[in-house]
């Protein structure tokens, strides 16, 4: 979602309603504990029905990317520039060959972010489409989760903008023949204010169409309301930019609608989420948040409908954004309706409260759920070589944060909402990132993800425009990603363009996800702490991850200068699970010579990690 103002709500300024009860532990009896203990076992083992069925007993590996961004070739990145200068990829670009190079990572699943038709100051108005304002847009392209019509998809991305359901029906079909699965985005919570669907089948009630605007809540309402007043354009400190002169400070919108970050206001603030409305699904926010399910709310059927209908054009999976501010109740309502239509379907939360992400999982029936607060926080410390790094904070996340359903939380380094790995204002370097990526492939059996560009090394350097120089690839704007288009070389998708270093790094993440998407140990297998030896510090750490058919020693080091030197010992417990295996590291496919006993010696160079398989 909107990266200036998520990273705000992480820092607790923003109240987002959790829907969940504590658990009244201290006054369990005895026989409850034993009760708990029992439907604990029951719903881990529905979880791993669940996940098998989903992955046949291979690791989700997700390649997310922004089709605008993926396949454009243009080189010129203008700041605010216009499509026509810039340029946009298409769904087109999305070649046989550009899919074979992403399945070279072991890739699995595409997330193809910002399908969906959203806001933008594009003129499409030739096409049926009202020019949307530029009061209420952010960014030249817009934000990919200011969704402006749910049953169409973005013309930006299409060659033959009035064939453009067709251009993306065919995408979803050359990915479905390299036998890898389709992900888009679903935003729940929130719609553009200029939300209106020209492309909806014809039973379809649009949002808002039916709601009583004198009311500022009612549970049979669509949005909520500022009865009396108009919406007012947020003000902010004046900053003349190329789209400058298409705004005029106004915006016609009576009365005021509330808007996406639960901000009640007619006037939101410039960081608030202004380009968006609140979608109302029966919770009253300014009343205590009292909760009026009952009977179902229109918008719970129509996202029902939305979801239904792009199952139906052949996506695999949804991910979900900013879950955690809809009811986990819809969750729990929906997604088995939609898994009716395709029982494999995955939903993936963006969520980021760690003590309700078991609720989403068993109550809200998510498949998986971001590991940002948690796994990635403690890890982009280790990668800056912060003062308070320390790989407790791994130990934390599988021993405690997510103790029992690890094997559903996604873990990745880099996604749209992140800062890039190689940027100045990250680590610089890709290469100090590979221990954590080593870590984050195999610390669970849940999915892993990748960022296009991640794997040779881009930085999001430059001020693309409304996203400003903030060490991301920008989502709001018409822009080339230089890296990324050195592997793509003018739609060959060979590389060629690389330098070396480049190319080693891709070949680091090809290799890496090789052995995790197929290791036995990484998707069945259980995990051992192991314990500190030789001269290990706080940046150093080691476990286990075995099964009854492989056992790997995952080591990394992320200290900047100094080596890591130990003798492992492995319990006698771990050593008879099978039987030895010459002794190899995984990730440069070399076999050891260490003789197959009970302790493993290991001497590691700084920034880096190996996979030994035992």
């Amino acid at each position: 979602m909107i990266v200036e103002v998520k990273r705000k709500m992480e820092d607790g300024n923003y109240s987002i309603s959790r829907h969940c009860e504590e658990e009244r532990r201290s006054n369990l009896t005895p026989m409850i504990s034993v009760i708990a203990f029992f439907l604990l076992l029951i719903s881990q083992s529905s979880f791993a029905q669940k996940k098998s069925k989903n992955m046949n007993d291979k690791q989700i590996v997700i390649y997310q990317l922004l089709p605008r961004l993926f396949g454009n070739k243009n080189t010129t990145n203008i700041p605010y520039g216009t499509i026509e200068q810039n340029g946009s990829g298409k769904f087109n670009d999305i070649t046989d060959k550009a899919l074979d190079g992403i399945k070279e990572l072991h890739v699995n699943y595409v997330w193809y972010t910002g399908a969906i038709a959203h806001a933008s100051l594009t003129d499409y108005s030739a096409y049926g489409i009202k020019v949307d304002d530029a009061d209420v847009v952010k960014g030249r392209a817009g934000s990919p989760y200011a969704i402006r019509d749910y049953y169409d998809v973005n013309p930006d991305l299409a060659v033959d903008v009035k064939n453009r359901m067709k251009e993306f029906e065919a995408l979803v079909k050359r990915t479905h023949s390299k036998n890898l699965k389709v992900i888009i985005d679903f935003v729940p919570n929130h719609v553009a204010r200029s939300y209106h669907s020209y492309a909806k089948p014809k039973n379809i009630i649009d949002f808002g169409a039916k709601d009583d605007v004198t009311k500022g809540f009612s549970a049979q309402n669509d949005f909520y309301y500022i009865p009396g007043q108009k919406f007012l354009v947020p003000q902010h400190e004046p900053k003349q930019t190329p789209i400058s002169a298409l705004q005029d400070g106004k915006f016609d919108e009576n009365p005021a609608k509330a808007t996406g970050n639960n901000a009640f206001v007619a006037q939101p603030k410039y960081d608030d989420w202004f380009e968006t409305i609140k979608l109302n699904y029966g919770v009253d926010y300014q009343n205590g948040e009292k909760q009026y399910f009952e009977p179902i709310p229109p918008v719970w059927t129509k996202m029902r409908d939305i979801l239904i209908y792009w199952t139906k054009k052949g996506v695999d999976g949804f991910r979900c954004d900013m879950a955690e501010m809809v009811p986990i109740a819809f969750w729990n309502w929906v997604i088995p309706q939609v898994k009716k239509e395709n029982p494999d379907l995955i939903f993936l939360g963006e969520a980021y409260n760690p003590q309700v992400y078991k609720q989403y999982l068993e109550e809200g029936k998510f498949d998986y759920l971001y590991d940002k607060v948690g796994l990635y926080d403690g890890l982009k410390k280790l990668i800056r070589n912060e003062p308070s790094a320390d790989v407790k904070d791994i130990r934390h996340v599988w021993q405690v944060e997510s103790a029992g359903f690890g094997k559903h939380m996604l873990r990745f380094l880099e996604n749209h909402d992140e800062e890039r790995i190689a940027s100045v204002g990250f680590a610089e370097k890709a290469e100090l990132a590979l221990p954590a990526m080593v870590v984050s492939a195999t610390l669970g059996s849940g999915p892993v993800m990748l960022y296009f560009g991640q794997e040779v090394g881009e930085s999001g350097k430059g001020a693309e425009g409304f996203g400003g120089d903030d060490n991301r690839t920008t989502i709001f704007d018409y822009w080339g990603v230089p890296n990324h288009q050195k592997w793509m070389n003018g739609g060959l998708f060979d590389g060629h363009k690389l330098n070396a270093a480049q190319q080693s790094l891709r070949a680091y993440y090809k290799q890496l996800l090789k052995v995790t998407s197929t290791s036995d140990a990484v998707v069945n297998g259980e995990i051992y702490d192991v314990p500190q030896a030789g001269n290990m510090n706080n940046r150093m750490y080691a476990f286990i991850r075995y099964s009854g058919k492989q056992r790997l020693l995952v080591v990394a080091n992320f200290d900047r200068t100094q080596t890591l030197e130990a003798n492992f010992e492995i319990p006698d417990s771990i050593l008879k699970v099978k039987n030895s295996s010459p002794v190899t590291d995984l990730l440069t496919d070399k076999k050891l010579n260490i003789p197959v006993g009970t302790s493993i010696p290991v001497k590691l160079a700084p920034v880096s990690a190996q996979v030994i398989e035992f």
